[in-house]
């Protein structure tokens, strides 16, 4: 039976990302032929060949690192990783290519054009998933899910695809596992409705029409049961997404080891020590001190605008826990009135936060110019002192605050202190003060087990526009 065809905009999304990166290799490719150069360098035949061999092997190797993957399009950093990748085989390929024939013609195609290329597709692919994600907030381009598992997991999944929109997963119905014949269905979890049991899958997708089968956790599911339910999905159309119930945990850590036939997942110890973070701390304190240097006239700024419109210092010292529970002193711009610490019992009637944080929306404490300076976390920057101290990362969890650490409970928590905590990090790009203390936690603790160098780039990039859209700020 021949699987039904995807979704006609999965293949146009697909096409849309090929036509960018053919328009970026061409327009690259001809910038450096006819603007940087005269088009008569065109004239030489190893430059000729150079120029049109560039667009072509391009394009072959972008198609043999998969970049035009449905599975990978539109979500999650594996696309650019692709991208970057394929660039980056091709320029060395063809720059040890011309070596090997003792020949420099041609290399500006090779580290001009080719670089020019792969910022321009770079690029092109972040605006085409920046539109999909608006059309996806919308409730367009979304994959149909069928949920099957214990209802705490159902739940959970429901939760997290509903936060998160981008991912392009909305869970349309449920199928719940039923330890007890004899026990009665909820008509609906979270307002999905629930069309049956684990038995009743196969059936409601090929009725439905579902994209994808969300297999959860539960009592009871064994490997034969997923392998059966693989086998009778096949010709659905439907994918199947398995949750292999680690919470939080992927990336490098996790690796499929087969153990005489059987696929096991292989969970590597995280290590916060080696080569990785040394290169980390150096390029933190570098490039603290770069930021500290560009901008310097606007630190002054603030800082004369906080002394002249409010009695009291420009910067705020507070004792913060870092690594290991050492403790150091954080600086930030002052953007309340000088005696908020002293009014801070008079408010803890009003405290909007859960578990230890303590949050207000509208804190009476802070001044007009604080207001302005925490919109768009201006009042952070100063803490670039405390990563070229060593003190902070640039990335990393929230820094908490000594009691806030005194409550901590052995729920795991303490784990964010394995590492340095960060001036942004992923609570500040997923929500800043919107987020529970728990959706807190989870973003500090799924950045201690997941980190990578990448993962660091990531979210230095999306923090300038959670901070330009000042959510959550308050």
């Amino acid at each position: 039976m021949s699987a039904p065809p995807r979704p006609g905009w999965e293949s146009g999304y697909a096409r849309a990302a090929l036509g960018l990166d053919v328009l970026s290799v061409v327009i690259a490719d001809v910038f450096v032929s006819a603007v940087y150069h005269d088009v008569t360098v065109l004239d030489l035949p190893a430059n000729l060949a150079v120029a049109v061999a560039v667009p072509i092997l391009a394009l072959l190797s972008l198609a043999l690192n998969h970049a035009w993957d449905p599975r990978i399009l539109g979500s999650g950093p594996e696309e650019f990783r692709r991208v970057a990748s394929a660039y980056v085989t091709v320029i060395a390929v063809m720059a040890v290519a011309g070596y090997a024939v003792e020949t420099a013609g041609g290399h500006s195609w090779v580290f001009g054009a080719l670089p020019l290329a792969a910022m321009a597709s770079l690029t092109g692919r972040y605006l085409l998933r920046k539109w999909l994600h608006r059309r996806r907030r919308s409730g367009s381009y979304l994959r149909s899910v069928v949920a099957t598992g214990d209802e705490v997991s159902v739940r959970e999944l429901i939760h997290r695809t509903r936060v998160a929109t981008h991912t392009g997963w909305t869970v349309e119905a449920v199928c719940l596992s039923r330890s007890d014949p004899a026990e009665d269905l909820p008509l609906e979890v979270d307002g999905v409705p629930v069309l049956g049991t684990e038995h009743d899958i196969v059936g409601i997708v090929a009725l439905r029409g579902f994209a994808a089968v969300a297999l959860l956790p539960s009592v009871g599911w064994s490997p034969s049961r997923t392998q059966r339910l693989a086998w009778d999905l096949e010709g659905t159309g439907a994918d199947l997404l398995i949750a292999p119930a680690l919470m939080d945990i992927v990336g490098p850590r996790l690796h499929i080891s087969p153990v005489a036939g059987t696929p096991l997942l292989q969970l590597s110890a995280p290590r916060f020590t080696g080569p990785a973070w040394v290169v980390k701390s150096v390029l933190d304190r570098v490039l603290a001190l770069g930021l500290l240097i560009a901008m310097s006239p606007l630190l002054i700024a603030v800082g004369s605008a906080i002394r002249l419109t409010s009695p009291g210092p420009a910067f705020y010292r507070q004792t913060r826990v870092g690594r290991a529970g050492t403790t150091f002193e954080m600086i930030k711009f002052r953007s309340m009135v000088r005696d908020a610490d002293v009014r801070l019992a008079e408010l803890s009637s009003a405290n909007e936060g859960a578990g230890v944080l303590f949050k207000i929306k509208d804190d009476p404490r802070v001044t007009r110019v604080g207001h302005f300076i925490r919109r768009y976390s201006i009042d952070e920057l100063p803490q670039l002192f405390n990563v070229v101290a060593g003190h902070m990362s640039l990335v990393g969890p929230r820094p908490p605050l000594i009691a806030e650490v005194e409550k901590y409970d052995d729920g795991g928590v303490r784990r964010r202190m394995l590492v340095k905590p960060g001036l942004t990090g992923l609570w500040q790009i997923s929500g800043r003060s919107d987020l529970s203390w728990e959706e807190s936690v989870r973003m500090d603790l799924r950045y201690v087990e997941n980190w990578t160098m990448t993962l660091d780039l990531m979210i230095l990039w999306k923090t300038a526009a959670a901070v330009l859209r000042s959510e959550g700020a308050y």
